[in-house]
């Protein structure tokens, strides 16, 4: 069974739950070189509200570099109206959640947002965008506020660390999960691959197991249901052999020792088949007559 890592979002927080898959994530979307990211945490995706009436934003996943970078990684399948404002207010409030009243401006610590998205945003090929704060002629302000945006939809153009992941977002198929494994040599792409097939292994046994269940109360059903019309069909035999003889309703059932609306039922069955009394046709309209009652 195929497990997609953009749809499924079990998966997503499987993957990312590994710190190599985190770590390597990071690196290659953000440029910081692999060796200064010592640890990657996960820490609560619920941002906290400063007053009650406060809009709250939830991040599908937030984490914090070992030098206290505070990164958000949010996958988005469905173009959503006001994105861009929606993002730099996750952004704020990423930046300022974590200075409390009282406390100094320079425990703020720089803040990312990580956009992947399954739709077209922006105008131009360009599929990863980043975005920080710059003059008009391009020199950086602060590097504290950090925008990532990586459209799933567009063509990949050149050769790029964010493509193996983009590939890997996409894949559909086993198939195309093996050939982001195949073409990605890198040790993050190659954990999430593993995990994803291990999730799909996992599905396709429990997919297996819930059926082989089906199967079994089927089959019980059924044999309770051959063993039920094997019960019926005696009944009606013994009834039609005693119509023959001409004994009444209240007489089969004391003999038979069954119950009397039991034996109504098949003797007011029997009665357009008199005096012969055909045992299977008999049997044939009783069953008839109880499938109209259910």
């Amino acid at each position: 069974m195929f497990v997609s890592l953009k749809r499924d979002e079990f998966a997503f927080r499987e993957v990312f739950g590994e710190e190599t898959v985190r770590k390597q994530f990071i690196s290659d979307v953000t440029g910081i070189p692999l060796k200064d990211i010592r640890s990657v945490r996960i820490v609560s995706p619920v941002l906290r509200k400063r007053a009650r009436k406060q809009k709250q934003g939830i991040l599908d996943l937030a984490l914090t570099l070992n030098d206290d970078t505070r990164i958000d990684i949010e996958v988005q399948l469905r173009s959503q109206k006001f994105w861009i404002k929606r993002n730099l207010f996750y952004l704020s409030h990423l930046y300022a959640d974590e200075l409390w009243a009282g406390e100094d401006y320079d425990k703020l610590k720089k803040s990312i947002t990580i956009s992947i998205l399954d739709f077209k945003l922006l105008q131009g090929s360009e599929y990863h965008w980043v975005y920080t704060l710059r003059d008009q002629g391009g020199k950086e302000l602060t590097d504290l506020l950090e925008v990532h945006i990586i459209e799933l939809c567009k063509d990949l153009t050149e050769e790029s660390p964010v493509n193996g992941w983009i590939r890997l977002f996409n894949a559909e198929t086993k198939e195309e999960l093996a050939m982001v494994k195949k073409l990605n040599r890198n040790a993050g792409i190659a954990k999430a691959v593993e995990v994803l097939e291990k999730l799909g292994i996992e599905r396709s046994l429990s997919w297996y197991w819930v059926q082989s269940q089906k199967a079994r109360r089927d089959r019980a059903a059924e044999d309770a249901y051959v063993r039920d019309e094997g019960q019926d069909l005696k009944l009606v035999t013994l009834v039609c052999r005693k119509l023959r003889k001409g004994k009444n309703l209240e007489t089969i059932a004391e003999e038979l020792e069954e119950d009397i609306a039991e034996i109504q039922l098949i003797c007011e069955a029997a009665e357009d088949f008199s005096p012969e009394y055909d045992e299977k046709k008999v049997f044939a309209e009783v069953m008839e007559r109880k499938r109209c009652f259910l």
